[in-house]
């Protein structure tokens, strides 16, 4: 009896170690075969049939300026990918396969990107200080040293004696990217890009012993047009491990590119399009049925608001600038920005930094630019933060007037000097007894001294958070919000306010920082009257490969100005007008048909040195119904506000301004940044529309609306 309840639990021993077997091997089958795809029997092809499902990328859509050039598009090339639905099961197979694809890729000129952070040579060494998922994907404890992991990637794929110490590391790296890029039934393994002719022929036939290996088309993002606009279209860029979790839940596999900066990431959405699926059958090695599931939708293609043209003239107006005058007070000038917004609108016309660099030296050696001197990757127009100086005395008049803390007659005594609890201020000039107006021309600072005085720093902060200072503008790259002077931000950084501070802060010299961005969005509102629209850089979307327009951006009105009295910027804008003036010859503002409205302003950039200032200007015309709103600043320099002229005689011969016809095109690529579009640059000092004639080097996708 003793006997047989033996044998039955030995029997239900050996039962439950069978079924432990089994649903382990199971389990095994799930994580080395199926992962995370959809293998099913098809039901012509009978149990033989291995069904899975495949994602399809879609075309990603095309970046195009104002007139409808292509800037950024799709080329395909060739590339030699590794498929597992046909790649070998035999671990022992397949890391002799890996080694021959290697070494016939090494040959043939190419070489296989493994992305084991582990130097290829002994002793190992970690290539990259942030290696916790690695370790921890391979199961080791945190501690675990390089060496460590590359002994844990030979024992796990059973990497042989046979092979030598580099063979083992290339196998053990080849297996790892496996892992890391999720070489799956869906996600194929890319094993070289953008191959020749000859290789695909020899690796094809390479491919009768290491079965799986394809060459397929591949879609590449290839820059047009590098020299315009290089910091607000953006790179696109492979998926990260550390971004994959999120983006996996929205549709990308590993495998996949994802904008990574500028226009490129903001409108990722509209540029990636969805993908598709579709299901593929294996019989014996052999596709025998391929279906669509889902449809593959192509991304739309983005319209700027930036005529290439007009943005090339810009930034060489600028660069041609800083060449002409190298140096102020002894010290170098090499640093600054303009930006041009559509008055009526909020439409970015246009963004010149400097120093500059073409998108295409970017992504053919990016450490350089990294480490180019005065940081030509940095965008000054949206993230540069200046002090604005005088042309904040335009906020200043804005609050006083609409606050009844002044009016249009109200005059102040400017005998140069001016003392404020004990502090003891300037002015430029001796301006005798002055009026809102007046001050705005000549920039009296005494004038405004008192205005600031009578308001207070709560009303100055008021008014320029209504022109949008301290906030990000909202446009769809990105942009600082900038920073007030005020007891707040004071209190923010752990700084003392005085009282003395309330006077400079209406001035714009006292710790504040507005972009250039900014400024031109204040200059617009004064020429609306007190109506603030976003600024923007999309005009459009268009579907992909057609003149299909699918949304057009409507201007966003941001803020308006409740004026309490109608009078408010007729002052304002009649002193800008008068300030317009003071330009001599050859950059003057008088002789263009239409009137303009200027600030400037000269901030100094340190309170120990006088001699350090900038050099600032906000401005719009025709100054009676603008259509153009600018604002530019020079670090370290001074005459900002002799560029005016061509900003403008620039946008009239490639927008069009005051009734004359745009007549410019688009002229050949620059290719050496600053320097080059100095050398470019197309000046001009008559009021008449200058016609380029250089033809367009780029193609024509979307009419201009």
């Amino acid at each position: 009896m003793k006997s047989i309840t033996d044998n039955i639990k030995s029997i239900i021993i050996v039962t439950i170690v069978v079924l432990l077997g089994t649903f382990a091997s199971m389990r095994l089958m799930k994580i080395q075969v199926v992962g995370s795809e959809n293998i099913v029997t098809h039901k012509t092809y009978g149990s033989d049939a291995l069904t899975y499902v495949r994602e399809i990328t879609p075309t990603r859509g095309e970046i195009l300026d104002f007139n409808g050039n292509v800037l950024v598009e799709n080329t395909t090339r060739c590339d030699l990918v590794l498929r597992k639905a046909f790649f070998t099961e035999d671990i022992a197979e397949g890391n002799s396969c890996l080694l021959e694809i290697y070494k016939a890729l090494l040959e043939h000129g190419y070489e296989f990107e493994d992305t084991l952070p582990i130097t290829k040579t002994m002793p190992y060494e970690f290539t990259k200080e942030d290696v916790a998922e690695m370790v921890g994907s391979l199961n080791l404890n945190p501690y675990a040293t390089a060496e460590n992991c590359i002994d844990k990637l030979i024992s796990d794929y059973k990497i042989d004696e046979s092979y030598s110490p580099d063979e083992k590391r290339i196998i053990a790296g080849m297996r790892y990217t496996m892992m890391d890029k999720d070489f799956s039934y869906s996600l194929d393994l890319v094993l070289a890009k953008n191959v020749d002719h000859q290789t695909v022929i020899d690796m094809k036939e390479l491919g009768n012993f290491c079965r799986g290996i394809e060459a397929v088309d591949a879609a590449e993002r290839e820059i047009v047009r590098g020299d315009i606009l290089p910091h607000e279209i953006g790179v696109i860029g492979p998926i990260y491990a550390e971004e994959y979790d999120d983006l996996k839940d929205k549709g990308y596999a590993m495998n996949d590119y994802v904008g990574k900066s500028g226009i490129e990431l903001a409108m990722e959405k509209e540029l990636r399009g969805k993908a598709g699926t579709e299901e593929v059958t294996v019989v014996d090695g052999a596709i025998v049925d391929v279906k669509t599931r889902e449809e593959t939708v192509p991304g739309e293609s983005v319209k700027l608001t930036v005529d290439g043209a007009y943005q090339l003239k810009l930034q060489g107006i600028l660069d041609k600038f800083l060449k002409d005058r190298p140096f102020y007070n002894g010290n170098k000038v090499n640093k600054g920005a303009l930006v041009v917004l559509d008055a009526k609108t909020g439409a970015v016309k246009g963004m010149a930094t400097a120093p500059t660099y073409n998108l295409k030296d970017m992504t053919e050696d990016y450490e350089s630019l990294v480490k180019a001197e005065n940081s030509p990757m940095f965008n000054r127009c949206t993230w540069g933060q200046y002090l604005p100086g005088s042309t904040f005395k335009t906020v200043t008049a804005t609050a006083g007037l609409n606050e009844g803390v002044i009016t249009g007659n109200s005059t102040f005594n400017c005998t140069r000097n001016y003392e404020f609890y004990g502090g003891k201020f300037q002015c430029t000039g001796y301006h005798g007894a002055i009026s809102v107006r007046r001050a705005i021309e000549v920039s009296c600072n005494i004038f405004f001294y008192e205005t600031s005085r009578n308001l207070g720093i709560d009303n100055i902060t008021k008014y320029a958070k209504l022109y949008g200072l301290g906030s990000s503008t909202g446009i769809e790259t990105g942009d600082a919000a900038g920073f007030l002077c005020n007891p707040e931000t004071f209190a923010e950084r752990g700084e003392p306010w005085y009282i003395g501070y309330v006077i400079q802060a209406g001035i714009g010299n006292q710790a504040c920082g507005f972009t250039p961005l900014q400024l031109a969005n204040v200059a617009a509102t004064i020429g609306n009257r007190g109506v603030r629209y976003q600024p923007y850089l999309v005009d459009s979307l268009y579907t992909y490969g057609s003149n299909e327009l699918v949304k057009k951006t409507k201007p966003t009105v941001a803020d308006e100005i409740d004026l309490n009295y109608d009078y408010v910027y007729d002052y304002i804008i009649d002193g800008m007008i008068d300030a317009a003036r003071a330009c001599p010859a050859p950059y003057q503002l008088t002789d263009l048909g239409f009137s303009v409205a200027i600030k400037t302003g000269t901030p100094q950039t340190d309170m120990n040195d006088k001699n350090k200032q900038n050099s600032v200007f906000i401005g719009f015309a025709p100054a009676d119904d603008p259509e153009i709103a600018f604002a530019g600043v020079i670090e370290g320099g001074e005459y900002s506000k002799y560029m005016i002229r061509d900003i403008i005689l620039s946008y009239q011969q490639c927008y069009g301004l005051n009734g004359v016809k745009p007549t410019a095109q688009l002229p050949a690529e620059v290719r050496n940044g600053t320097t080059a579009a100095a050398a470019a640059a197309t000046t001009t000092s008559s009021n008449t529309a200058v016609t380029s004639t250089t033809a367009t080097t780029s193609t024509t996708a979307v009419p201009a609306q």
